[in-house]
């Protein structure tokens, strides 16, 4: 299977055919009303949790979101960082980047720009980025390693990484692993989570700290169902509208805070 392949071309389906209803109900995953009101109207969610509500962002910071999709975080740091900031959104899928740039023009944030690129190459220079963001795409990644070695390399010296993503309790079944719906919806390439902690600090982040773990599986499971009987078409994972079993226990929620030594 061609993982990179697989994910563009189910992301680019979505920013296609509109993506509302199999997007993630951001209040379910950490977000307030206020965080929805400073968005564009229409900006979906893919995100399992809210990277930012720890991040501490300061007026004139640069931010870099990695897999930055329609933008909603990247929306959400640029209200923070203010119009002296500048937030940068990267992400591998075209029609994720053009969907984003049209929400920047409809929302006037003449600070946030989106580029297309991948996270295991990222088109930033190093050093030049005061805090990477990532809300739930990290598990997409083939080279997560690679992934996390680049976020580094763009950080300033004290920068700091504040991350979403989902990890694995225990190794899920074979099957899983090769589920292409699987890998689209978050889970199927997803690190155990021992390991994925590991790969952070190998890159040489420091003080990484688990700030909220929680068991997804439910939550996940319970939005499948809900997104068929609304929908009536079967899918509805929570990042990217795919439909498959969930093992129990099997998915964590992580948050999570790391740094760049000075």
């Amino acid at each position: 299977m061609d993982i990179k392949r697989t994910v563009r071309e189910s992301y680019g389906t979505l920013a296609r055919e509109g993506s509302h209803a199999t997007s993630t109900p951001a209040e379910a995953v950490g977000y307030d009303a206020a965080n929805l009101a400073a968005v564009p109207a229409g900006t979906p969610s893919f995100g399992c949790g809210n990277p930012l509500a720890l991040a501490a962002l300061q007026p004139g910071e640069t931010v870099l979101d990695l897999g930055s999709g329609a933008g909603f975080d990247c929306f959400l740091a640029a209200q923070a960082v203010g119009a002296t900031g500048h937030v940068i959104g990267v992400d591998m899928t075209p029609e994720m980047i053009d969907q984003a740039r049209a929400n920047a023009a409809q929302g006037g944030h003449a600070h946030v720009e989106f580029r297309l690129g991948e996270l295991e190459d990222l088109p930033v220079e190093s050093e030049s980025v005061d805090v990477v963001l990532s809300n739930c795409v990290i598990n997409l990644v083939p080279d997560k390693a690679q992934a996390f070695a680049e976020a580094f390399r763009v950080l300033r010296p004290g920068g700091r990484l504040h991350l979403s993503d989902l990890v694995l309790a225990y190794e899920p079944p074979a099957e899983l692993r090769e589920d292409p719906a699987a890998l689209v919806g978050c889970v199927g390439g997803a690190s155990l989570r021992d390991e994925y902690l590991a790969t952070l600090r190998e890159a040489g982040f420091v003080q990484v700290n688990v700030d909220c773990e929680q068991d997804a599986t439910t939550w996940l499971n319970e939005y499948l169902e809900d997104s068929e009987a609304e929908e009536g078409c079967g899918c509805g994972c929570g990042c990217c509208g795919t439909r498959f079993a969930l093992p129990e226990g099997l998915v964590l929620s992580l948050t999570l805070t790391a740094r760049k030594p000075v």
